[in-house]
């Protein structure tokens, strides 16, 4: 017996492929797809959630100081500084402590495990459908630690759904829907 499905691709076709729905997976909540398709995915999505409830609480607060550009209605403040007998424009910087959450060295790597698999998400607002402007990258794998990793907690395993919808009109392959649960 085959260890996967070669779906009947390459292997390049079927990484992206299987990479593609991941992804759409993780960040929609549910997909639908061929059966053959979705027993795939559940295994990769299934290892995925698996690593975030693991790793979920595996980090440190540290304190930090940064420093951020002073602002007056939405312009940074700028004053006037002679720099080797020159005068120039300088911006005004204040010190600000900040708390941020430093991945210890597990967690650490098995974010770069799922961000081998998942690729980039770009949400973009409805009214800014088509446009560049207002778009940002959606952090995936903060999402499964955060999200996925609290959810799932109690639970051993068995984090997706696979429901059969029906057969598709086109060529009869069977079609599901993969939900999380």
């Amino acid at each position: 017996m085959a260890m996967y499905r070669k779906l009947g691709k390459t292997s390049s076709q079927r990484k992206a492929l299987l990479r593609n729905q991941v992804t759409a997976l993780l960040y929609h909540g549910k997909i639908i797809t061929t059966e053959a398709r979705a027993k795939e995915i559940r295994k990769i999505a299934e290892k995925l959630i698996a690593l975030g409830v693991k790793e979920k609480d595996n980090f440190e607060e540290v304190e930090v100081t940064c420093k951020v550009a002073k602002k007056e209605n939405g312009k940074r403040v700028k004053e006037t500084k002679v720099i080797n007998g020159v005068e120039k424009k300088v911006t005004v910087y204040d010190e600000v402590k900040k708390t941020i959450k430093k991945d210890k060295p597990s967690k650490l790597h098995a974010r770069r495990q799922m961000l081998k698999v998942l690729y980039d998400v770009t949400e973009v607002p409805s009214k800014a459908q088509g446009r560049k402007a207002g778009t940002k990258q959606a952090d995936l794998a903060n999402k499964i630690f955060d999200e996925y990793g609290t959810k799932y907690a109690k639970r051993n395993g068995g984090y997706t759904r696979i429901v059969k919808i029906g057969q598709r009109k086109g060529d009869g392959a069977m079609e599901v829907l993969i939900e999380l649960v």
